[in-house]
């Protein structure tokens, strides 16, 4: 199974795209601070936010979606 934790995103255009440079900034659709989408094989599982243990991330989950495990069984 394939757990991604997305952080936001945005939409924006190529052209947009192609004009960033070192110092652009590209505004994303969360605010600092809000629960992050943990994503099982690109479904919505959890909200979550991250912590460090020894040293490396991790998640604390902090909300359930509602969809079962069973949804990704092969």
């Amino acid at each position: 199974m394939n757990v991604t934790l997305e952080v936001a995103s945005a939409e924006i255009s190529l052209k947009e795209l192609m004009e960033c440079d070192t110092s652009s900034v590209i505004v994303l659709d969360k605010l600092a601070g809000e629960p992050l989408d943990v994503k099982v094989n690109g479904t919505l599982f959890a909200k979550a936010e991250v912590v460090v243990m020894n040293g490396n991330y991790g998640l604390r989950i902090v909300e359930l979606s509602g969809t079962s495990l069973d949804a990704f069984a092969p």
